[in-house]
């Protein structure tokens, strides 16, 4: 038997013995895994604008906690030209959901303790503007459309925010049950509905 042959079979009794004996089975799992695969498909989401904010608020003046805590906070959302069409029929929703970038947001940390809160929360658990993934959500009052320009209040946006999406508000569908929430929102700072 040559050399090459004795060598070739002393590899296949190599694996054969780290595959009976389970130690190839996490190498080979490695190396085809799905959830890794997920990981390195989804490592670079890409999200393009689809309009800005148009509104008072800077980093000078500040923005207030919720934007429908304070209605009196107006301003617009420009919608790009290329999403016109996609306005349709928005006009018949009194309040929609935005969901935009918050390009000033500088890192996140936690645990977080909200403004007025005597405890501190896990980030997840608060409305905290500072992120891993810096994506604002708000409901927000809507007072008009005209061409690809929606008129709002009650945002708490700065100016120039980038807008990613635009939803109406379903009342039936967003707001299911909420009496454990409701009974939260004292300990998070914020004043209980009656």
């Amino acid at each position: 038997m040559s050399h090459h042959c004795l060598f070739q079979q002393s590899v296949y009794l190599s694996l054969a013995v780290l595959l009976l004996s389970g130690c190839a089975i996490p190498l080979l799992a490695r190396a085809n895994h799905p959830e890794e695969q997920m990981k390195q498909d989804t490592a670079k989401i890409v999200y393009h604008p689809i309009g800005l904010f148009h509104t008072e608020l800077t980093p000078q003046t500040g923005a207030p906690r919720q934007g429908i805590l304070q209605p009196e906070n107006k301003g617009t959302i420009e919608v790009y030209p290329e999403y016109q069409e996609a306005l349709l029929n928005l006009e018949k929703f009194e309040y929609i959901i935005v969901i935009y970038h918050m390009h000033l947001s500088k890192g996140w940390h936690t645990p977080v303790r909200p403004p007025r809160s005597s405890q501190a929360f896990g980030l997840f658990a608060t409305r905290s503007p500072n992120r891993p993934n810096s994506i604002g959500l708000s409901v927000i009052k809507l007072e008009k459309v005209e061409g690809n320009i929606l008129h709002v209040s009650g945002i708490d946006a700065y100016d120039r925010t980038p807008v990613l999406d635009i939803k109406p508000w379903l009342p039936s569908i967003d707001c299911p049950g909420w009496k454990i929430n409701l009974d939260i929102e004292g300990k998070l700072g914020l004043k209980k509905k009656k």
